[in-house]
């Protein structure tokens, strides 16, 4: 009988160390900064990954150096037609305001839209299970690098969350 009690409060006792790393873990703080980033250029272009899913880009924040040449790999992952848009909040507007106007919004084909000339930014416009790539040159300066914002306007898409952060990375060297 006592080495069953003895038993039992073993348990309890790994069980309680165990609740608390779990705890511990959940409560690290925020996450590590990113790590300096070897920056792409026009001969040899730093490779990243965009992964959009339904409501979100992954990853969030998206990592560059102001200036460096990349190529966007832009991967919809979802189950519907998605975008990339860079830009600005005022380009993020424009996109808004002009996909929300759209006479055939998807899943159908997806409509004609424009912005406003001068209103710059990049759209990538991808099927579901597709894939475009695209070549971006980074602004050079770091604020206007940290105006940036990924966002996705397909009508609805945007208001269910699907934007996301860009943000500048230490250079590597």
């Amino acid at each position: 009988m006592l080495d069953r009690i003895a038993l039992w409060r073993a348990a309890a006792g790994a069980l309680i160390l165990a609740s608390a790393a779990i705890a511990g873990g959940c409560d690290a703080g925020p996450p590590p900064a990113t790590p300096p980033i070897v920056p792409g250029s026009s001969s040899a272009p730093r490779e990243v990954n965009i992964v959009m899913k339904d409501w979100q880009f992954l990853p969030d924040p998206v990592d560059v150096v102001p200036g460096e040449t990349i190529l966007l790999h832009v991967v919809n992952g979802g189950l519907e037609i998605h975008e990339a848009v860079i830009g600005d909040r005022a380009v993020q507007d424009a996109w808004e305001a002009a996909e929300a106007g759209a006479a055939n919004p998807p899943p159908g084909p997806t409509p004609v839209v424009t912005v406003p000339s001068g209103i710059a930014g990049i759209r990538i416009v991808v099927p579901s299970g597709g894939r475009v790539d695209v070549v971006w040159i980074v602004p050079a300066d770091a604020a206007t690098v940290s105006g940036l914002v990924l966002g996705c306007h397909i009508p609805g898409h945007w208001a269910k969350g699907m934007h996301g952060a860009i943000v500048s990375a230490p250079r590597k060297g």
